[in-house]
């Protein structure tokens, strides 16, 4: 038995949606749909999304325009988590949550099946 994890979830957001709003938010509930095993498992979930939006919500547009939110915000987050969840699709963003987190050394899971329950 481990200790519980902050596992950020990794996958497409953007990608692939062209700015349509109905497919981001398709693919944000593909996110979620990994947050509530992952509580089963006896770990925090975690999205990027959950605290960039919010945030993007809060800037000015030029504070916006100055960074990505959305990448900072994931970046800044993989500080903090232990491990990161990388769901399947096509995901810049995901792939370099994946870089990072190997960089530090944390474990990268590819489905819900190779993480470990606390």
């Amino acid at each position: 038995m481990t200790k519980p994890l902050l596992i950020l979830i990794a996958g497409p957001y953007r990608s692939g949606t062209d700015g349509d709003p109905a497919a981001i938010a398709r693919n944000l509930a593909r996110l979620e749909e990994a947050a509530a095993p992952l509580h089963r498992l006896g770990h925090v979930p975690m999205i990027g999304e959950w605290v960039a939006l919010p945030t993007l919500r809060g800037l000015s547009d030029a504070e916006a325009a100055e960074s990505d939110v959305m990448y900072d915000t994931a970046a800044r987050l993989l500080q903090h988590c232990d491990a990161v969840l990388r769901l399947p699709g096509e995901s810049s963003g995901a792939d370099t949550d994946v870089r990072i987190a190997r960089e530090r050394g944390l474990p990268v899971y590819f489905s819900l099946d190779e993480v470990p329950a606390a």
